[in-house]
């Protein structure tokens, strides 16, 4: 079940959408669903959009709507160095940071950080940054764990957590400038709720970048090889910390283009995830 936010000629303003077949989307509004957050703060969620659902909400053309990222007051953080493969990338970017990278893959605590304002999230079709005073930009495809305000688990989603990675490798302590910037976090294009955490660890994260009409990488990775469990990655961010309208926590990253390649603007980057679908965004300098 894939939930969306969405406007469309007939709703100009925020709608709350339930895929329906490959090419329609129920409007949910119409059967009193006002957001996506009082659907995912319910104690079972697919039950209350089945019931909705029931009650014959209009249905919509897929082409007809813009779809909108997949929050509404929920902050995006984000987990870093979960898969083996990103911990071996990040201590390529810089020797001087090795040993904390090596060291936090196998830690009790998980390396969390703060990615980005609901307001700011890059929506499906909308434009991701590369920082202007960066040399090496790249993409981060990761699967994306909707929160409630209980840190459940509500849903899915698929998330790019752009990263300035010559940034980052100067020195640990320019992660925020490396992390968080204009447009370096895009979300969608769908929530996908009433799967389990066995069902999702068999989906697979891609992501395939074109540049003026030809690939120029393609990468993929099994979600099934993140290292921590949804529930404990989530636990340590509610920690200490409360979320009146719940949270994304992005899960990190398996897929590292080559050190030789950066991203340029005008860049189309598709990050797909198989139970929820195809992000896809155009890089332009910030």
């Amino acid at each position: 079940m894939k939930l969306c936010r969405f406007q469309s000629p007939q709703s100009p303003w925020p709608c709350v959408g339930l895929l329906s077949g490959a090419h329609s989307v129920l409007d949910l509004s119409t059967v009193g669903v006002e957001s996506l957050t009082e659907l995912l703060e319910k104690s079972d969620p697919v039950a209350e959009v089945t019931r909705r659902a029931a009650r014959n909400p209009r249905a919509i053309p897929l082409d007809e709507i813009r779809l909108l990222a997949p929050v509404e007051q929920q902050e995006v953080w984000a987990a870093g160095v979960t898969y083996l493969q990103s911990k071996a990338a990040r201590m390529v970017e810089s020797e001087f940071s090795a040993t904390a990278y090596d060291r936090v893959y196998d830690a009790p605590r998980p390396e969390l950080f703060f990615k980005s304002q609901p307001g700011k999230v890059v929506p499906p079709l909308g434009r991701v940054g590369i920082r202007r005073d960066a040399k090496w930009n790249v993409p981060e495809p990761e699967l994306a764990l909707v929160l409630n305000s209980r840190g459940q688990v509500a849903g899915y989603t698929a998330g790019n957590d752009m990263s300035s990675r010559d940034i980052e490798g100067e020195n640990l302590l320019y992660l925020p400038q490396a992390k968080v910037y204009t447009a370096s976090c895009a979300l969608g294009p769908f929530v996908t709720i009433g799967v389990t955490e066995a069902e999702v660890r068999q989906w697979i994260v891609r992501v395939c970048i074109e540049r003026a009409g030809f690939e120029v990488f393609r990468g993929e990775t099994s979600v099934g090889r993140i290292k921590r469990g949804f529930d404990e990655l989530a636990g340590w961010l509610f920690r200490s910390q409360e979320f009146p309208g719940g949270a994304v926590l992005l899960t990190g990253t398996g897929v590292v283009p080559p050190d030789s390649f950066t991203l340029a603007e005008g860049d189309i980057v598709t990050i797909g995830v198989s139970g929820v679908g195809d992000l896809q965004n155009t890089v332009s300098i910030v």
